[in-house]
């Protein structure tokens, strides 16, 4: 395989460890935990694995002699830089453990391990793969594992190949499949440990044990150097507005994270959005307002920040697709014959008076994306819905009108651009390397404790690596009850925004003076090698929530 310069010296990287996981290790219990919320309705859904304590691992002066055992490992849902090394980590970690014990890689994620897809991962293989972006070494994909007839043929390939601990590395719907099949095994006394890994780039799987998702700190400093660079342009021509959608389809925390570490002109968050019961013109009116602002200084540029799942947070707008996805779970097959040019109209008829009216008013084109077919949750899938040339169009067209009636507006030429794949297999940051590694050095420690239905967890994270703290959370613990398919599921509540917040209270003291000023920073690429300051530091957002 050809490899890049970087790639070689990238291969020869050592990520550090927490100091509790360099030798032997002891477990420490804590006390029993429960549900965030709903905990009858979750204890009743898992009476096999709730209540569990948390767990921590210390350091141990005397090894334990254990026997070689199988683990597999199954890559889900959406890429996330540094996934690579949480397998390489889990590898070590069970070699460590025995170095006769061997790792199975299901192939194109849970889909592997319901047809029996799979190869053996070697070390050969692993180093190949070591401090590398993207999920290429087994795949991933986004099959949901929810069915008992799905369960029973993976644990025909489980026994066949003597595995004893399924390792599955995705975010918070991968993670909620992975507590119902640690139920599931439990129930039936099958010989099979299930342990979950965070990732997902938007930053939503996090809540005081899980500090932070892994690829969230990646992703992040590859779209901030990105939109630098266009900010950089952006200052230089001094003539165009930059409208930027970014991923994070239920949370803003990469919108923030990139308006911390760039200083945009605008930010739009969606969670204040929805708590301040905003309209869409009213988001469209401040964005106006601080183009107009700036045109009386000379300045007809900026960069706005945009999250891909605003147009789930405006009220009306959340009102209006969450009937839809009610209407289409138990309708789709009736609405998709409905010949195209009338589906619209049939759709009006539907729904009720107030999202009925709202639906017709929108151009053809978002009210077309909004019937479009549904992700694997049933829900919208808003990264298809073009808001960033929706609220460029819109801006422009309330700047007409305001020139009309005599206002100085300036010159308004707006560059609408998406980001998102760019930064979901990126080379992983030092950070990233760093914390993945330990997440599935701390997988392999839970399953030498024997236990099953948890998520591995590294905590103080903004300290150096050795201080990190490893353990495992129940993953019960973080789970609620939500609608999905107009159904009541129990699944991993998703953190959004925290609008009382440190990282939000410090964007919310400076966004005033970034609308009205030019005050964009150009973090740069990432950088791997030189001083800690600039290559082992967190994302902002974590660094602003433990107070560094």
């Amino acid at each position: 395989m050809a490899k890049s310069a970087l790639q070689e010296a990238r291969s020869k990287y050592a990520p550090k460890l927490p100091a509790a996981l360099e030798g032997a290790v002891k477990v420490r219990l804590g006390e029993a935990t429960k549900s965030v919320s709903d905990q009858d309705a979750i204890q009743s859904l898992f009476p096999n694995t709730y209540g569990l304590p948390k767990l921590t691992f210390e350091a141990s002066s005397e090894a334990v002699e254990a026997k070689p055992l199988n683990a597999g490992v199954i890559l889900s849902g959406g890429q996330a830089p540094g996934g690579h090394n949480v397998i390489a980590g889990i590898f070590d970690g069970i070699k460590k453990i025995h170095p006769d014990s061997r790792l199975y890689g299901f192939l194109m994620g849970p889909d592997g391990l319901v047809k029996h897809n799979y190869i053996e991962l070697t070390s050969q293989i692993i180093d190949e793969y070591r401090n590398t972006g993207g999920f290429d070494i087994i795949g991933s994909g986004r099959t949901k594992l929810e069915e008992k007839e799905q369960f029973d043929k993976g644990l025909e390939v489980l026994k066949k190949l003597d595995i004893r601990a399924l390792v599955i590395i995705g975010g918070d719907d991968s993670n909620t499949n992975a507590a119902v099949l640690a139920e599931y095994y439990k129930a039936i006394g099958a010989p099979v440990q299930v342990i979950g890994c965070p990732k997902t780039i938007d930053g939503d799987l996090k809540n005081e044990q899980i500090e932070t998702s892994f690829g969230f700190d990646t992703a992040t400093k590859v779209y901030a150097e990105v939109i630098g660079n266009i900010q950089r342009d952006c200052n230089s021509a001094r003539k165009y507005w930059h409208f930027i959608k970014l991923m994070g389809r239920s949370a803003s925390h990469i919108a923030l994270e990139c308006a911390l570490q760039v200083r945009p002109n605008v930010a739009i968050i969606s969670e204040e959005v929805e708590a301040k019961n905003l309209t869409l013109d009213d988001v469209v009116t401040s964005i106006a307002e601080v183009v107009a602002e700036r045109a009386k200084n000379g300045e007809n540029f900026g960069t706005v920040l945009i999250p891909e799942g605003l147009i789930e947070f405006v009220p009306a707008m959340k009102a209006l697709i969450a009937e839809l996805n009610d209407f289409l779970a138990h309708h789709e097959g009736e609405f998709r014959a409905v010949a195209s040019e009338d589906q619209r109209a049939f759709i009006i008829e539907k729904l009720s008076k107030a999202n009925s009216d709202l639906y017709a008013s929108l151009p053809t084109t978002v009210a077309r994306q909004l019937t479009l077919d549904r992700d694997p949750h049933g829900n919208v899938q808003v990264s298809l819905i073009e808001t960033e040339k929706l609220l460029a169009e819109m801006v422009g067209t309330k700047l007409a009108e305001w020139k009309k009636d005599g206002r100085f507006v300036g010159k308004f030429a707006p560059l609408t651009h998406f980001f998102g794949y760019e930064g979901r297999c990126a080379m992983p940051s030092n950070f990233d390397a760093d914390y993945c590694y330990a997440l599935g050095r701390t997988a392999a420690c839970l399953i030498a404790a024997g236990v099953t239905g948890y998520m591995s967890s590294v905590q103080n994270l903004t300290a150096p690596a050795k201080e990190w703290i490893a353990g495992g959370i129940p993953t019960t613990m973080m789970m609620n009850m939500e609608r999905r398919h107009g159904e009541m599921k129990p699944v991993i509540q998703k953190a959004l925004v925290d609008l009382n917040g440190k990282p939000f209270a410090f964007f919310a003291a400076h966004r005033a003076e970034w609308a009205k000023t030019t005050s964009f920073i150009y973090p740069g690429p990432i950088q791997f090698y030189g001083p800690a300051e600039l290559c082992d530091q967190p994302s902002r957002t974590l660094a602003l929530e433990q107070g560094k």
